[in-house]
Parts: structure tokens; C-alpha cells; sequence
């Protein structure tokens, strides 16, 4: 059998991302253009999902979403709110919260989602917390309040503005001690990696790792799920 490319393994997004990159940076699309593109594929996708954890954008069952989120946990090291970016369902925001109260840690969830529909999918899902759910970009959504822990994904926005993005939440969203939790999920291994990871490029934009947490990949061995974070 042959292997599919070890960037399709990583992200199923990538083909249209990269499309979307080099447009972006050929002047032939601007940034909310990128956006609306991408969302046009991912958006329907999620929504077609016949549970929570496929509307959250992973396949497999209860106990591969643990494994394959479950290490976000490591970073939460107390009680506090917590919110997630790109939160599509809201199923991290169920599961997060459990996973931690394991742990003895109480957290207050909140979620956020640049697109309406995956936001009411989650209003929906979850009503008690309905008022915790906003729609925005996060790189320039105003927050109601800051947050203890909060997760994101650097693909959310455009290779050159994710530092901005890192910079954002830092300054305007994360609490004064808290922390911002940076998840790659699927990432090549370092010993056969060509290129930095990305809390390598994150650390070469200055910022300092208080520390990661990493787990083998289910279904690739080149893989590993990993998280990383960034303390105030």
C-alpha cells in the first residue's frame, strides 16, 4: 500500500490550505477571503458529523477522542476558566472540564468560533451554557472577561499572522497568571522532522515554553499528538 504524504497524515485540511496560503500571499485573496474559503469546506464538514467528536473534527470513538485530547489536561495545573478557540461543538469543553475535575481541578468552560453555525451547534448541544459561547476571529474578537487557560490552534489563522495571534491572546485574553495552551494534535515526530516544530517557531518569535506534553499516534507512527504552553 502505498503511504499517503506525511502532510495529508498530519492535516486532511492541507491541500486547501496551501491553496489558500499561496493565494493569500500572491495578492490574489485577502485574509477574510482565506477565511471564508476555508470555512466553506470545514463548516459543512463538521456540521454532516453524527456526534459530538466528529463535529469537533475528530474521528474514532470516546476513548481515541480522550487519547487524542486528553493531554490538553497536562496543562491545566488548577481551577480556573478556561477557553477553548475554535471550539466547532463544544465537545472539548464537555470533556476538558471531566478530565480535570479527575485531577481535582474545577474548570469554568467558555468557547469560541469564528463561524455561527458551529457556535449555535454548540448553543444547541450544551444550553446551560449558551451564554458562554461567542462568535469571533480570535485575533481580533473582544473578550467579555479574561480567561485562567486558553487553548488554541495556530492554523486558525494564516501562517503570517500567527504570531500576531500568540501576541493577541496574550496582551487581551489570557489572565494576568494565566496561561495559553497552543494544541498541534497531529505533528511529525522530531527525530525525522525536516522542519521546526511548532513550538520551535514559537519559541524563535521569543516567547518562553513553560512547558508541552506529547502521545503516540493512534492510526501513523511518523505522528505524535502533541500540546505546549505559554505561561504570563
Amino acid at each position: 500500500m502505498t503511504e499517503i504524504p506525511i502532510q495529508l497524515a498530519r492535516d486532511r485540511a492541507w491541500p486547501l490550505v496551501e491553496r489558500l496560503n499561496a493565494a493569500l500571499e500572491a495578492g490574489e485573496i485577502d485574509e477574510a477571503q482565506w477565511h471564508r474559503e476555508l470555512a466553506a469546506v470545514i463548516v459543512p464538514a463538521y456540521l454532516a458529523g453524527e456526534n459530538p467528536r466528529a463535529q469537533s473534527g475528530s474521528s474514532g470513538d470516546d476513548a481515541d477522542w480522550a487519547h487524542k485530547r486528553g493531554l490538553i489536561a497536562d496543562a491545566v495545573d488548577r481551577s480556573g476558566a478556561f477557553l477553548d478557540v475554535g471550539c466547532a461543538s463544544g465537545y472539548l469543553m464537555e470533556t476538558l472540564g471531566r478530565w480535570c475535575q479527575n485531577r481535582g481541578h474545577v474548570l469554568e468552560p467558555y468557547g469560541l468560533d469564528i463561524a455561527p453555525e458551529l457556535a449555535d451547534l454548540a448553543r444547541r448541544r450544551l444550553p446551560h451554557w449558551k451564554e458562554r459561547i461567542f462568535v469571533g476571529n480570535a485575533i481580533n474578537w473582544v473578550p467579555p472577561r479574561r480567561f485562567d487557560f486558553v487553548r488554541t490552534g495556530l492554523e486558525y489563522v494564516p501562517p503570517r499572522r500567527q504570531r500576531d495571534l500568540v501576541v493577541r491572546l496574550l496582551r487581551d485574553v489570557v489572565a494576568a497568571d494565566g496561561r495559553l495552551i497552543i494544541g498541534t494534535y497531529s505533528e511529525e515526530r522530531d527525530e525525522t522532522r525536516a522542519e521546526p516544530s511548532e513550538e520551535e517557531r514559537v519559541a524563535q518569535w521569543g516567547f518562553v515554553i513553560a512547558g508541552r506534553s506529547e502521545r503516540p499516534h493512534l492510526s501513523d507512527a511518523r505522528l505524535v499528538y502533541r500540546v505546549f504552553w505559554i505561561d504570563q
